[in-house]
């Protein structure tokens, strides 16, 4: 056996770009794209990404290894370029659409981006984050895509001389495209969302994607050709590896500009949609539309990016959604824990069934291990649903690291062999996991450990609550209180600041009791829905202290 060594034929890096070509093959005749007015099938597509990497290379000089950004929302160009520019041999850096110039500028420079590929609708804004360089700096080239039927009377107001269609048209559909020396090149770059903190530039290999996009087609048990509707930012996390992960089983994609949940109950319809993704946010509007019906069949939706609160997902369900639940973070590429459900389970009435649901669960057969450590012993914390332990991951679709940031990459990716993930977590004697907080979130109120995300699951059961976020005040008793930013929804009676404590103290111990409660019009969000907790700390902060001497 010592004499068996591995061979050429079976070492080929594994890359997630060669499930386009495969799809051609099998699919393709069949839609792979569906905007608006317009139609692809996976034999134009992977016609069309060849073309656009041949352009790539001949024309633009990209070489391997050079950074392409790219700044749009979820529409037919924003798919294609998943599979091009990493076949042209660069690395793909999506860029997040709600980002303001500075942030875009800095992220350009950083990402020493050589070409970015901009939506319309988003010029000027990439010509001031331009107008942001240093003068010794020079600006990476810009494409504009315009193949969007609602922008097209934008057109003449713009330089037009390099287009997304334009230059596409000159590639050659023939092209070998460049594949990975190996399979742990750097295949993309994402930047954090910034809930918490600056952004940081997050590096994944071929390797890497190839495993998250097969995992997370085998966890959620996506079947050959759904019908996917992309609800979720392709430019998060890309998309949780799903663009990659439609061509594998020769899915049609249903593109969409914008979210709002009228256009997604009447595209549900209308395509017989299978699956879509999206943060807890787009589950609670769905569940809050005005005049909306139950589904004429089911919908398998998956939802990450925040813990969703138990009454969220029974409303949702109700409606014909078939919800599952994940974790998973830019530094994993996808979800890579999932709460596998127990079809015991099935048996209990619905709001336990939504309690479950609402963990995290166990790691997905992708992820090697994960864990809940004790921050000052670094020891496993007890399972018992109550002890507070930071989230660790080891498996194969980690990080390869933070971009130019070796201090960043050394704190997350310790000696001892786990990825840190900076999230709060409990593991429940079951084995199933499930997050308390984000680190930065965690509530210290007289000693006690407060987690926002249950005062936030409670404020989420009123009748009246659309949304709701609690970070802490400072207090010069206790030194941390909750407090609560929430908005109302519209038809609903407004109750006071007290009604909404009252409530609270009707179901939880009373330091967790909201000690202020802030109404809002709506609360800020990232652009995945996510929202972003560090422009609420700063606005409780600005408050200064509660005072609250009692906390009954």
């Amino acid at each position: 056996m010592e004499l068996l060594k591995p061979s050429p034929a079976n070492s080929s890096p594994l890359t997630p770009l060669g499930f386009l070509e495969r799809s051609a093959t099998v699919y393709g005749d069949s839609t792979s794209i569906i905007y608006n007015n317009k139609t692809y099938t996976w034999n134009q597509t992977n016609s069309r990404c060849l073309q656009l990497a041949s352009s790539l290379k001949s024309i633009m000089g990209i070489q391997r290894g050079d950074v392409i950004s790219v700044l749009s929302p979820n529409l037919p160009a924003m798919y294609e370029l998943h599979f091009a520019v990493p076949m042209s041999g660069a690395i793909l850096n999506n860029i997040n659409t709600r980002l303001d110039a500075r942030t875009i500028s800095v992220i350009l420079r950083h990402s020493e981006s050589k070409l970015v590929f901009v939506d319309i609708l988003s010029h000027s804004v990439i010509l001031e984050a331009f107008s942001l360089f240093p003068s010794e700096i020079k600006p990476p080239k810009l494409i504009l895509i315009t193949d969007d039927d609602e922008t097209e009377d934008l057109s003449s107001s713009v330089d037009l001389d390099l287009t997304y269609e334009g230059l596409l048209q000159k590639g050659d559909s023939d092209f070998k495209w460049v594949r990975p020396e190996s399979e742990w090149d750097p295949m993309v770059l994402n930047y954090t969302s910034g809930t918490t903190s600056a952004p940081k530039g997050v590096v994944h290999s071929h390797r890497g994607l190839f495993i998250m996009t097969v995992d997370s087609l085998i966890d959620w048990s996506v079947p050959k050709q759904p019908v996917f509707l992309w609800t979720l930012a392709m430019f998060h996390a890309n998309g949780w590896c799903y663009p990659w992960g439609m061509a594998a089983v020769g899915g049609t994609n249903i593109c969409l500009r914008k979210f709002d949940a009228k256009s997604v109950y009447s595209l549900i319809r209308q395509h017989n949609v299978t699956h879509m993704c999206g943060a807890p946010v787009v589950l609670n509007m769905l569940a809050n539309e005005p005049g909306k019906e139950p589904l004429p069949n089911p919908v398998q939706i998956l939802t990450a990016g925040a813990p969703p609160p138990a009454p969220v997902l029974f409303r949702t369900e109700s409606l014909g959604f078939v919800v599952s639940h994940g974790y998973g973070l830019t530094e994993t590429a996808g979800l890579v824990v999932s709460c596998a459900w127990k079809s015991k389970w099935n048996k209990l009435p619905a709001t336990e069934r939504a309690r479950l649901k609402a963990r995290q669960g166990v790691r997905t057969i992708g992820m090697a291990e994960i864990d809940v450590l004790d921050p000052e012993s670094g020891l496993r914390v007890k399972q018992d649903g109550l002890s507070l332990g930071e989230i660790v991951l080891r498996g194969g679709s980690i990080l390869l690291g933070y971009f130019k940031d070796p201090i960043g990459t050394s704190k997350s990716l310790r000696g001892d062999g786990w990825f840190y993930t900076g999230d709060v977590g409990v593991m429940h004697s079951d084995g199933y996991l499930e997050i308390k907080d984000r680190s930065k979130d965690v509530i210290i109120s007289g000693g006690e450990n407060l987690s926002s995300v249950e005062v936030e699951s409670i404020l989420y059961s009123h009748p009246a609550v659309n949304e709701a976020a609690v970070v802490a005040r400072p207090d010069e008793f206790w030194g941390e209180t909750p407090c609560a930013f929430v908005s109302l929804k519209p038809e609903s009676d407004r109750p006071s600041q007290k009604d909404i404590m009252e409530f609270c103290r009707a179901k939880m111990p009373h330091y967790m009791v909201p000690k202020t409660v802030v109404f809002e019009e709506s609360l800020p969000k990232t652009a995945t829905g996510k929202i972003q907790k560090f422009v609420l700390r700063d606005k409780a902060k600005a408050m200064g202290s509660a005072r609250v001497a009692s906390r009954i």
